[in-house]
């Protein structure tokens, strides 16, 4: 092989740099593509922050953005920088270099689509999504019809991903083919002393990169870890990524006992088993053979509802839920009351088994597994017949699995929907979800006067959801009301609600029943009130009994979802122990009542005047929601309240560190 010796120098000097100087500006393509990603996310879900964005520091947040950016980057282009940092001279080959241009490409655009795409799933459950993900949508036969929808609908975060994929085709190097050209030994082993010196130098810069830090008293960066850039949990997606998210999951152990105390002390301060004193020899049974009819709303937060929020718009504010507002008048309710979780599937367990969200929702873990108790168990060993109800293609969102496990004997989907020939099968289908709420709820109205009382049933409704559409009949009837989509669909399940209720007057069990109302989740916001990182967890709760041998009125206490099924149990007389996170809202003073959510890495917990947040080892922060229920003045260094709060995070504790014993033990009943 010939070649002239003036070309040398510049040969063997590209020899040397070119793959270390494309790699690394590769590299920093990759981050611009991914800070312009959180641009993209920050925008898309500005009106989710701008009541605190005066009180946030950009710079934090990219800051921070950037230490995470870092990680996931380096994690996700691993085998990349293997490929071009490797002291091999094969790498300077066309073709070596054709397949590492396009597997950074391919992986980079990978992370560019799962960002913007979680810019608009953030919208709906509050966080960056995690390994959860596949789980969670693992049963839905229309996922593609959905995809398809929500493309169309964000037509513009579509234009934007192609830009950023083209510019990371269009400006990733690779390096054109170089042959080696030996020179003496001393050239030769200059080239491999170089590349192995910055082999060497990436190493611990890749591991350090990955961690999140240099020192060895560094932990490997968590989700939670964003809260120290933003004021308030609901702001960390905006310090993370997606890609992150996934790989801080996937094969983690979701829950680990964290040891706090000792079992005694734990106990003490609290202990999710009722009626531990009961007679374990005695006859399974209730001495109020009351039905039970449990309403799940999709997405119908508080600030949909006007007797929640008399106080909003000076007064003037009526809500979309007039039927819901008479309801209200007639039931049991309480100031101050919360969903346990951001989505559906953390609605299911809290609602009809008192099994709050921690960490991951529990039904898409290993967890899942354990021996469940539940409202329909319970009373199943009473005799109760139970039946489950979700408009959906049977199986949809795992609710089959879930309702069977947690002891419902039947389960009615879009399948006996549309076997039941008193209605019009598919023609009542939404073509993205599943059977509109009306003829839904009208089915399930009357399925259950063909069943043998006492029973327990349950119905998840689904029209108030993405992407927000009534039937075309009800169009002129249920306008679009403001800039916020889902109020036509709030108004229709509403009437949906009101016809259900008339229905359900004319069957003979209707008297006998009690009927509890709540959503699994709280959606899209208009007010500022319901943007907070309380606010967010705002769903109504309330106990309806026609015959009225329930109280009534409005109770100034706290309540959450899974309260309600030790409040039914108890009311019902159940006589036998039980596992239930929660508390008996009838028979537990108005200071005694508590809430307890997980929001982006962080522990809320809400009892009296105040709320606070922990992070698994210290507080971090604390507000008197009563007063401040903006959350703006950080309470922790007050010298007065520090008893209240050591107090407050001691019983926070024993909460965690017994829902991650009885996930471990297996011990939920």
């Amino acid at each position: 092989m010939s070649y002239h010796r003036k070309n040398l120098p510049h040969t063997i000097k590209a020899s040397y740099t070119s793959c270390i100087f494309a790699f690394v500006f590769n590299i920093l393509l990759a981050y611009i593509a991914y800070a312009l990603c959180r641009v993209i996310f920050i925008l898309e879900n500005y009106q989710l922050y701008k009541e605190g964005w005066e009180q946030l520091s950009i710079g934090n947040i990219f800051k921070g953005g950037l230490l995470f950016d870092t990680s996931a980057i380096l994690y996700t282009n691993a085998l990349y920088a293997l490929i071009m940092l490797a002291p091999l001279h094969l790498k300077e080959r066309r073709i070596w270099q054709s397949f590492a241009r396009g597997l950074f490409i391919i992986v980079n655009s990978i992370a560019v689509v799962m960002n913007l795409t979680d810019a608009v799933y953030f919208t709906y459950t509050g966080r960056r999504s995690t390994t959860s993900v596949f789980s969670e949508f693992s049963h839905e036969g229309n996922i593609l019809s959905i995809i398809g929808t929500e493309l169309i609908n964000h037509w513009y975060l579509v234009i934007a991903g192609i830009i950023i994929i083209f510019a990371l085709y269009r400006f990733a190097l690779k390096v054109d083919e170089l042959r080696f050209y030996s020179h003496g030994k001393t050239n030769k082993s200059s080239y491999y002393i170089t590349q192995i010196v910055a082999l060497v130098f990436f190493i611990p810069l890749c591991i350090a990169g990955m961690r999140g830090g240099f020192t060895t008293a560094v932990r490997p960066i968590t989700i939670s870890n964003a809260n120290q850039y933003v004021n308030h949990p609901s702001e960390a997606a905006m310090v993370l990524n997606t890609p992150f998210s996934f790989i801080r999951t996937v094969g983690k152990d979701v829950f680990h006992n964290p040891n706090y105390f000792t079992q005694e002390i734990a106990d003490k301060l609290y202990s999710p088993i009722h009626n531990a004193t009961a007679d374990s020899t005695a006859q399974t049974k209730v001495t109020k053979q009351k039905n039970v009819v449990v309403l799940i709303v999709e997405s119908f937060g508080r600030e949909y509802i006007g007797k929640y929020n008399e106080h909003l718009d000076d007064g003037k504010y009526k809500g979309y839920a007039p039927f819901i507002d008479e309801l209200l008048e007639q039931s049991l309710t309480f100031d101050y009351t919360f969903a346990n979780g951001r989505k559906s599937i953390d609605g299911m367990p809290s609602i009809l088994s008192s099994i709050p969200n921690f960490v991951e929702p529990f039904f898409l873990t290993p967890a899942s597994l354990n021996d469940v108790s539940g409202l329909a168990d319970r009373l199943g060993e009473c005799g109760y017949a139970s039946a489950f109800f979700h408009g959906a293609q049977n199986g949809s969102m795992g609710f089959e699995a879930f309702s069977r496990t947690t002891g419902y004997q039947k389960y009615y989907g879009r399948n006996e929907f549309n076997d039941d020939k008193r209605f019009r099968g598919d023609k009542d289908f939404d073509g993205t979800w599943a059977i509109w709420d009306e003829p839904f709820m009208q089915f399930y109205a009357l399925k259950m006067s063909e069943m043998k009382e006492p029973f327990i049933t349950s119905i998840f409704t689904a029209s108030s959801h993405s992407p927000y559409n009534i039937p075309e009949e009800y169009s002129k009837k249920f306008p679009e009301e403001g800039t916020n989509p889902i109020h036509k669909c709030i108004r229709y399940t509403d009437m949906s609600l009101r016809r259900f209720f008339e229905t359900a007057k004319k069957q003979p069990w209707y008297k006998n029943t009690i009927f509890v109302l709540t959503s699994d989740h709280t959606n899209i916001t208009d007010h500022k009130e319901y943007g907070t990182d309380l606010g967010v967890f705002c769903a109504p709760i309330l106990f309806f009994d026609p015959s009225g041998e329930m109280p009534r009125g409005r109770i100034h206490s706290i309540a959450q979802q899974i309260d309600i099924m030790p409040t039914i149990l108890n009311y019902l007389g159940y006589n036998k122990s039980y596992v239930a996170f929660g508390i008996d809202l009838l028979n537990t003073p108005a200071d005694k009542t508590w809430a307890v959510n997980y929001n982006n890495g962080i522990y809320q917990y809400v009892k009296g005047d105040y709320i606070i947040q922990f992070d698994g080892t210290d507080i971090k922060a604390a507000y008197n929601y009563k007063t401040d229920w903006m959350m703006t003045r950080n309470l922790t260094s007050e010298a007065s309240l520090q008893d209240t709060f050591k107090h407050m995070t001691q019983e926070l504790k024993a909460i965690i560190q017994s829902y991650m014993q009885r996930m471990e033990n297996n011990a939920l009943r």
